[in-house]
């Protein structure tokens, strides 16, 4: 679910945009470049515009230009860096949704197999969206199963799913975003809140992830043994 956005400080908001610059310039070899040449241009150009008598009113119109610059490329880049590491991460895309501006309802792995394949359910204005990450054989049962038990309280709103990959057929998880924001916008807010608190109740009983228990969850030999009443 969607949570409010708190207040940040000044200083922590400088102290996350210098973690931005550090994580870019180690994923991104050609963000240094980029970021020494956003600001050399409109230095350069506000020097010129200085020499040729243009006014002093130039050098804040060149700071703001050149820090203008800088943010663009570095939102540009950092997304691509994100993108690059996100890419075959399981929970990717949930994460990103999470983190998405707008009303979106996320349920991380309300379907999931002990092979970390995973149906997240995104609730939103376009309707229930199912985004499903792992193996596409396995992935696609899972998502019959989710579409059939979800089709018990949804009633008609929309339903849409994709599979999230790099083979044909799949999203990628650099689209994630623009896909969403393109999806056209079916429900009003109280329908959404309305088909949250169904959603809601639906999920509250927790299902046992399919497939086989790992050796490393599973219980030792004499523990059942131990709990039988003597």
């Amino acid at each position: 679910m969607a949570k409010p956005q708190e207040k940040v400080s000044f200083v922590e908001r400088l102290k996350q945009i210098g973690q931005v610059f550090s994580f870019t310039a180690k994923q991104d070899k050609w963000f240094v470049p980029l970021v020494a040449a956003a600001v050399l241009i409109p230095v350069a150009l506000t020097v010129l515009a200085v020499l040729l008598g243009w006014g002093l009113l130039w050098i804040p119109v060149g700071v703001l230009v050149t820090l203008l610059a800088v943010l663009i490329v570095l939102n540009l880049r950092s997304n691509t860096a994100m993108m690059n590491v996100a890419e075959g991460q399981p929970g990717a895309a949930a994460s990103l949704m999470e983190n998405m501006r707008g009303d979106w309802r996320v349920r991380p792995a309300a379907s999931s197999t002990t092979q970390f394949d995973m149906v997240h359910v995104v609730i939103g204005r376009p309707g229930v969206i199912l985004l499903a990450e792992g193996h596409p054989q396995r992935v696609r049962a899972l998502l019959g199963q989710e579409k059939k038990r979800l089709s018990k309280v949804i009633g008609n709103a929309p339903l849409y799913d994709y599979v999230i990959g790099t083979e044909e057929g799949q999203l990628p998880v650099r689209k994630l975003r623009s896909t969403m924001l393109r999806l056209p916008r079916n429900l009003t807010g109280k329908d959404v809140n309305a088909l949250d608190k169904r959603l809601g109740a639906l999920m509250a009983r927790p299902q046992m992830p399919k497939g086989a228990i790992p050796k490393n969850m599973r219980p030792s030999k004499g523990a059942f043994r131990q709990q039988r009443p003597r």
